[in-house]
């Protein structure tokens, strides 16, 4: 089992135990230094007290299940309003969302594209940019994330 799906198992009940629920878990390099991370979400927004509420919990549970051998940062995040998708779940309760997709190569001269969710099936990801809808095979994307619009 993955670290971030082990620190998941034991993370969700602690996330929900506090009225939120579990978005994501990353364990990430930057520069010299590992990252642990939890992403959460609730009705209506998540807020300081939540992540240090969550983070606080956290702590023992994790020096004591110890599942990272070498020495690394605990953070708990809001998933944001931008926050990526990842999980059919997100596709599915996002559908019809304003999303920017990042491809690994350009399309027409674009590595991003604005567009609007409109179909999700296995990896495959139909939107709806400008007045086309193209649908991008799962190898082209790189990246979907929800896009705030003003």
């Amino acid at each position: 089992m993955k670290i971030t799906e082990l620190v998941a198992s034991f993370a969700q009940p602690v996330v929900e135990a506090n009225g939120c629920s579990l978005w994501d878990v990353e364990y990430v390099r930057e520069g010299s230094d590992y990252f642990l991370r939890l992403y959460i979400d609730k009705e209506g927004g998540v807020d300081i007290t939540d992540c240090e509420a969550i983070s606080r919990a956290m702590d023992p549970i994790l020096d004591e299940k110890d599942p990272i051998s070498e020495s690394y940062h605990f953070e708990v995040c809001s998933a944001g309003l931008e926050r990526t998708l990842k999980r059919p779940g997100d596709f599915e309760r996002f559908m019809g969302s304003p999303i920017t997709i990042k491809l690994y190569r350009p399309r027409n001269g674009l590595k991003e594209l604005p567009g609007v969710l409109k179909g999700y099936d296995n990896g495959k990801i139909t939107a709806e940019c400008g007045k086309e809808i193209i649908t991008f095979e799962k190898s082209e994307v790189a990246l979907v994330r929800l896009r705030v619009e003003f």
